[in-house]
């Protein structure tokens, strides 16, 4: 199928042979920037609070999603949270059974309206429990790199 080919009916079945002649680049934007900025620097999980609506996002956004208003107080909402549910995962992508059981959790961080889907570390996973209280393992500064992943994993409080 060419670009310019045009599709008259979506249940036919097309394909595109070579590749797809598609360019873009990916930004975290104002908020994602500060975000990360803040997790590599200075070990810190910071939010956007919204003093019209009284929400705090985390991650951060640029505008309230309730008032629409644009958001420029970022603050520290420190590094607990709670389990709001989790997984644990037994095999790896490709089926195979994995050594370890691994754990996938939602953290709703303290304090605000958001949270991180993120690694449990440090406890067994018949321990992990819904509303279980944890905190943020970081790497090493100089391991840091301005990633999700500078956080390690959140372990039990």
């Amino acid at each position: 199928m060419g670009i310019t080919e045009k599709i008259n009916r979506n249940i036919d079945i097309t394909s595109w042979k070579g590749k797809i002649p598609v360019n873009y680049i990916y930004t975290a934007g104002i908020a994602g920037e500060k975000f990360f900025r803040e997790i590599k620097d200075n070990a810190k999980i910071v939010g956007t609070k919204c003093e019209k609506c009284e929400v705090t996002y985390v991650p951060p956004k640029i505008y309230c999603e309730r008032c629409f208003a644009r958001l420029e107080n970022y603050i520290d909402v420190g590094t607990k949270g709670t389990i709001h549910t989790f997984t644990i995962l037994h095999e790896n992508l490709d089926g195979t059974k994995k050594e370890e059981p691994t754990i996938i959790a939602v953290v709703k961080i303290d304090g605000t309206d958001g949270g991180l889907i993120h690694w449990l570390g440090e406890i067994d996973p018949k321990d992990v429990k819904i509303g279980m209280h944890i905190k943020a393992v970081f790497k090493s500064k100089e391991k840091r790199e301005g990633s999700i992943l500078d956080i390690k994993y959140f372990k039990p409080i």
